[in-house]
Order: structure tokens, then sequence, then C-alpha cells
């Protein structure tokens, strides 16, 4: 097993907790005072690429990739020569080309295009109080930088203030707040994507964002997701709330009727129950009753009036992933989340996010093999996302380039969270009658960001972006989550413009499998992507024997 470091001394940068490959902890705090390398990064954005006390170190990599496989055994190539996407002959003299030229704005979607300043989505942010809590950082800073945040399952469901009947939902304080505080500062960038399991499904509330939203929101179905191959689920402290949950027609566990767990609840054993979701899917049947389903079900909410369907699925195996991808070519759908274990959770149980599922690298590497059949036959693939233990920039690349041409994004669970975390936390400390408000655990700043400075003019490095964006006078209505958030996105983006100028690829949609390097045997057999010496190997010959 790959022990993660702890440090990054370059960097100055540390986990508190267990890292893994994401550079995320295991557990992440929404109290933590740092200093990770997305937590930081938030703070200061692109000056995180580089390695601290310029002028006074020098550094040097451990380049520890060469063992195990995963996103980490991938190497991203660069080139002495060329400028794809660039001029229209992809030649261009070094003098002209630097990497802020490059653009890494996307799209996806069949026939109406989602336009993303960067290739980024959040993952799905649903009942989990965690979300609910931080959801103005959250909301704001994607629509701020420009890039999809998903609304995930049983918003409706879970709220005490929605007024549920046989007609469907005819009140959805929750879900309401949610789609409005993103479009309050959405500017035709990103997108507000509502995801819809089996109980959404049943409360309607695809009717309900439909009438109420009509085309200004994107509807998600969800098969899975890879921190577990089960329904969502929340923990709730309060015996009165678990049976308004029970009632609404979830399963709680253990039963808040039962007696004896009562009389546990009331004698203090028995802390908290526990609500789950059905299992993901259309049919408990074959694979062919759940094509048939699935085509029947996209065909009914395309008759009902929605022009933007995606699908989330999990890390199943192999026949369940040729499923998703070729149902949602035959349905037409706009988007295809591929979330591999190691994604991200509010609530799963813990040896289950360990031991089931297929991880991140094989499943998208299969997932690209499978596209690239149907492609071959001349079937429209759907656009791509790749999701699972992803944080960085790196990450950003390799993932598009290991399923290029169809990955268009790339997305990101827990990692903008943690933007919403930090800002919350600082705006607790210097507007103390804010703290209540915004969910900040801090009764002071930490070190670190004393060093920074005082004033969130000095600590964020995005503040000034976003003032520009908003205005002075909106500023007051800015929670400092998403202004964290806009840091974040630009260390990423930024930290992409660099790899991509190295590649010499100067748009998005020019990278591809070539530009990627596997650090050894195993990775190259398992991605299809040649070992460090032998890409390029032939073409090394032909120079050499010219």
């Amino acid at each position: 097993m790959i022990e993660w470091p702890k440090q990054n001394d370059a960097l100055g940068t540390a986990n508190r907790g267990n890292p893994c490959e994401s550079g995320l902890c295991t557990l992440c705090l929404a109290s933590c005072k740092g200093r990770c390398e997305t937590w930081v990064s938030s703070l200061v954005g692109r000056k995180l690429l580089y390695p601290r006390e310029f002028g006074g170190s020098t550094s040097g990599s451990a380049n520890v990739c060469a063992v195990g496989t995963g996103y980490h055994a991938l190497r991203i190539q660069g080139y002495a020569y060329g400028a794809r996407g660039l001029k229209a002959d992809d030649t261009v003299a070094p003098a002209d080309s630097s990497f802020p030229q490059v653009d890494v704005r996307t799209e996806f979607g069949g026939e109406i295009k989602t336009k993303c300043r960067v290739p980024i989505m959040t993952g799905a942010l649903g009942s989990t109080f965690i979300a609910a809590k931080y959801w103005d950082s959250f909301a704001i800073g994607a629509a701020l930088c420009g890039f999809p945040i998903v609304i995930g399952e049983n918003v409706v469901g879970v709220d005490r203030e929605s007024i549920l009947d046989q007609g469907g939902i005819r009140s959805s304080p929750e879900l309401d707040r949610r789609i409005d505080t993103y479009l309050r500062y959405f500017d035709g960038h990103g997108a507000i994507i509502v995801q819809m399991n089996v109980e959404d499904t049943r409360n309607g509330v695809a009717r309900y964002i439909l009438d109420k939203y009509g085309d200004k929101v994107v509807l998600e179905l969800k098969w899975g997701q890879g921190a577990k191959d089960i329904g969502g689920e929340i923990q709730v402290t309060d015996l009165e709330y678990a049976r308004f949950l029970k009632d609404r027609g979830y399963i709680v566990d253990p039963d808040p009727y039962d007696a004896t767990a009562v009389a546990a609840f009331n004698a203090g054993a028995l802390k908290s129950f526990a609500r789950h979701s059905r299992l993901g899917g259309v049919d408990l049947g074959s694979a062919r009753a759940v094509a048939e389903d699935f085509a029947a079900a996209i065909a009914g909410l395309r008759r009902m009036g929605f022009k933007r369907i995606s699908l989330k699925t999990g890390a199943y195996g192999m026949e369940a992933l040729a499923l998703s991808i070729r149902c949602s070519a035959d349905a037409g759908l706009d988007l295809l989340t591929l979330d591999g274990a190691g994604g991200g959770t509010g609530m799963s149980p813990w040896n289950m996010m360990d031991h089931w599922g297929v991880p991140s690298l094989p499943l998208h590497a299969r997932a690209y093999d499978y596209c690239k059949v149907l492609a071959d036959r001349g079937v429209k693939v759907p656009d791509i996302s790749f999701a699972g233990g992803l944080a960085r920039e790196d990450h950003l690349f390799k993932a598009i380039a290991l399923g290029a041409p169809f990955v268009k994004l790339v997305c990101l669970g827990r990692a903008p969270m943690i933007a919403g975390f930090v800002g919350s936390n600082v705006e607790g400390v210097l507007r103390p009658e804010r703290r209540a408000a915004v969910n900040g655990n801090w009764d002071e700043l930490p070190a670190f960001i004393k060093e920074l400075g005082s004033t969130p003019e000095q600590i964020f490095a995005g503040w000034e972006i976003v003032k520009q964006k908003v205005g002075a006078d909106e500023m007051k209505h800015i929670p400092f989550g998403a202004v964290a958030m806009q840091g974040y996105a630009d260390k990423l983006a930024c930290g992409l413009q660099q790899f991509m100028a190295g590649a010499r690829k100067f748009r998005l949609c020019e990278i591809d499998r070539g530009d990627l390097m596997s650090a050894n045997p195993e990775t190259a057999r398992l991605t299809g992507i040649p070992e460090l010496t032998e890409a390029g190997h032939e073409t090394a010959l032909a120079i050499l024997t010219a």
C-alpha cells in the first residue's frame, strides 16, 4: 500500500490527518486550521504553484511515481516545438508563445452547449448538513468562477419546510434557496445541476424544477457514486426528525418507531439514526431491462420539457460502466459523470469506501476504451466528466488527456468545499457578528493566516478579482468562502495553463492521450499509455536513422 507524504516542505504545506492521493486528508474537517495544499491555495491562489522562500532556497522533486497504479503513476509529456491551438498552422515563434495564452475554457452538451471558464465541476452536494451550511460559499464561488455546481439528492425530501402531496411538490424552500443563490451570480458560464434519485423521482422533483426554473437547470439522474454502492445517507440526532423522514418514505435505521430503539435513544446509548435512500439505477432486472427503462425515462423527461440531462454513476464493474455509456449515448445525454472508488462523501460506510468498487484510474482507462468502441462505430458518445479523488491541476490535465477527446470536465468533490470552509472560518473571526450565519469555527486566525495579513484584502489573493467582477458595493454580500473558491480555481487554472503550455497545447480540445506517459509497466498495461521510455520511441529512432 502506498503511503502518501504528510508534508510538502517545498510548498510549506502539511496534512493534519492521513493524506490520500488527492492530497486531501481522508477525513476533512470544516474546522481544520490547515495546511494541506488545497487549504492554502484557497488563500494564496496561484502563488502556491511555486516553492516557498524564493531567493533563499532551491528545491528538487522526490519523483515518487514509479510504485503502484493511480493518477500519480501517469506523467505529463513536454515538447520542445509546436503550438497546437495557438495558430491555424500550429507553428509559432518561441517569443510568441507563453502559458497565459492557453485557453482552459470548455463546454459540454448536445444541442445546447453549456460553457465553462474552467474545466471543473463540483460533486453532488445534497442532503448532508455540511452542504446546506456552506452552500452560499460553494454556490456563489462556483458561479463567480464560471463552473457547474451540483445540488445532490434528497434536498427536497429532508427539508422539513417542503410541502409534498400526491400532486407533487407545492413548496421546497431549501431547493429554491440553493438554485436562487447560484443564479443570482450566474453570468452564462457554468450551470446549476439538480440531481434526482429514486425518492426525488417519486416526490416529483423534475416537474417542480421545470415548472419553476425551466431550462435554467440541468437535470441529473443518479445511478451511483464512487464512495459507496448503496443510496445516499445522513445521520440525524433528533427522534422526531427521524420519524419525519421515515414518514416521508425513507429507510431509517434503526426504526425510530421501534420501542427498543426508542428506549435506547432515551437512555443515551443510541445517539443518532441513519437515513438511507434506495439503491440507484432504474430497474432490478437485467441489463436489457435497465436500458429499456432508462430510455423510456429519458424520453418522458424530454416530453416533459427538459433540454439538458446528465447521468452520474459510480465505481461499478465493467458491465455497468458499458451500460451507462451506451444508455447515455443512445439517449443523447449532455453529460455522463463517472466516479471512481476513491470518490468523496458526506456519509458512507468507511470500510465500504475502502473495499468496494473499481478505483478511479482503471475505471477511467476502461471508460475511454468503451467510448472509443462506440465512436469507431459511428455512435455519438456523450461528453464525459471523470471523478474520484481528484483535486490538483495535474489531475485535471491527466484526466482530460486520459479520456480525450471525450472528457470535457473533471468533477472535484471534496476539494472545492475546503475553500468554503476556510473562507467561512476567516469570516467568522473578522466579522464576529456573522460567525453563526457563515458557520465559522474559529475564535482566532491560525498563525499561517496571520502571516498573510489581518484584513480580507490582505488574506485572500482572490479578493480584488471578485471585487472587480461584482463591484465594491456588492462585496458585502459575498461570503469569504466564495472569495476563497476564486483563489483555489485560479491556482487550478494557472497550473493547468502551465502544464498545457509545456505540452504545446494551447486549447483544451488539443490535449490527447499522447500527452501522457506511464511511470511503470503496470500502469502502461492498465491504461494503454506507453511507459516513459517507450512513449515516442519509434519517432525517436526515425530521427536518429534519417
